[in-house]
């Protein structure tokens, strides 16, 4: 039997309600599957800096290195945006993604069947769609020096090197290659300098792979191409900025941006979280749609771990579930036989997994 070491962060708000519920289905897939898993719990976050005065504490990077995968809830919280940047909850998860090389971060939008009429745009508009953003996520204006806030004025940088750029693209094609062979590179190249030299270098690395198509689009186009013909995109790929206001856009197109996981990877060990945040407005109520965090711990089974079989299993029980109607509340307007807590939910998924 196969032993896997996964790192647990379970972090603010939702976080720990949600990954309760993804380990109780990562446990009850094993019982039929050639694995066995062990967690150990890391902070970060808003807790974290209660706890310790540090939003990503050393023995949290340390953990996450020595383990297989890394689980991650959410963080944030109002009660933290006074802090100072660097002690901020957003600042810990940045330093994380450095620390573990995290430039490419997957986010697949899938619209299940059952829940075509959820999303605010038509029908015939979203039935169907399956694309996959590609945000690198290690560069960019996040991460750029020099940056700097005054009394009166306040600015940031964009960087890219041609390194960066060559590793996200490689990993958007072969991602390509495996889907429907189309990669959209997202940028700004007719006013930044950095966009231009992204465009340039996304051209070089597709010589690379001629079975896939390469297409490029302004970002500003492509917010408004996602909500116009979403089913015309395959893989697109972009910068750290671009890739979070329009992986975030994408989300809705499936109608709750509780559905929809993600995986940031590229370093030895990847991080596999929902894109949703912590929603401390719903925080304790049991009414949190774990589906985002077990499907991301069907992401980290098939890309951390090779375990597909056991994948598959957590994926079929989730389509079940929908298709059975067992909603949550954020989408139980749609088709729901059944309104279940996020504990409720968890444990029909956790059964039809085991079998």
């Amino acid at each position: 039997m196969k032993k896997y070491k996964i790192a647990i962060i379970k972090g603010d708000g939702i976080g720990p309600e949600i990954i309760d519920e993804a380990i109780k289905v990562l446990d009850a897939v094993s019982i039929n599957s050639d694995c066995e898993f062990s967690y150990k719990e890391y902070l970060m976050g808003g807790n974290a800096y209660e706890i310790t005065g540090d939003p990503l504490p050393h023995e949290t990077i340390e953990g996450c290195k020595n383990s297989d995968a890394v689980l991650f809830g959410a963080i944030g919280g109002e009660q933290w945006d006074s802090l100072p940047r660097d002690k901020r909850p957003e600042s810990g998860l940045l330093r994380l993604r450095a620390a573990l090389d995290l430039y490419a971060n997957f986010r697949p939008v899938k619209v299940y069947e059952e829940l075509v009429d959820a999303s605010t745009l038509k029908r015939e508009v979203v039935e169907g769609v399956d694309l996959l953003v590609m945000r690198e996520l290690t560069g960019g204006l996040y991460f750029g020096e020099p940056r700097e806030k005054g009394e009166d004025k306040a600015f940031n940088t964009m960087v890219y090197s041609k390194r960066e750029i060559v590793r996200i693209a490689k990993m958007a094609f072969e991602s390509a290659q495996k889907r429907r062979q189309k990669v959209c590179s997202v940028d700004k190249a007719n006013v930044l300098e950095v966009s231009q030299l992204w465009r340039e270098t996304v051209e070089e690395v597709a010589k690379d792979y001629p079975d896939v198509s390469l297409s490029h689009m302004y970002v500003d186009n492509c917010a408004m191409q996602l909500v116009r013909d979403p089913k015309q995109f395959d893989v697109i790929l972009t910068g750290n900025i671009f890739g979070d206001i329009l992986s975030d856009e994408a989300s809705m197109i499936s109608g709750s941006i509780g559905l929809l996981p993600s995986a940031s990877v590229g370093g030895v060990v990847g991080l596999y979280e929902p894109i949703h945040g912590s929603a401390p407005d719903i925080t304790g109520q049991g009414i949190a749609n774990p589906i985002a965090t077990i499907a991301s711990a069907s992401m980290m089974l098939r890309f951390a771990l090779g375990e597909v079989e056991a994948a598959d299993k957590i994926d079929r029980a989730i389509d079940r579930v929908l298709k059975e109607g067992y909603r949550t509340k954020d989408i139980s307007s749609f088709g729901a036989k059944e309104i279940c807590s996020t504990t409720e939910i968890g444990s029909i998924i956790a059964d039809y997994a085991s079998k």
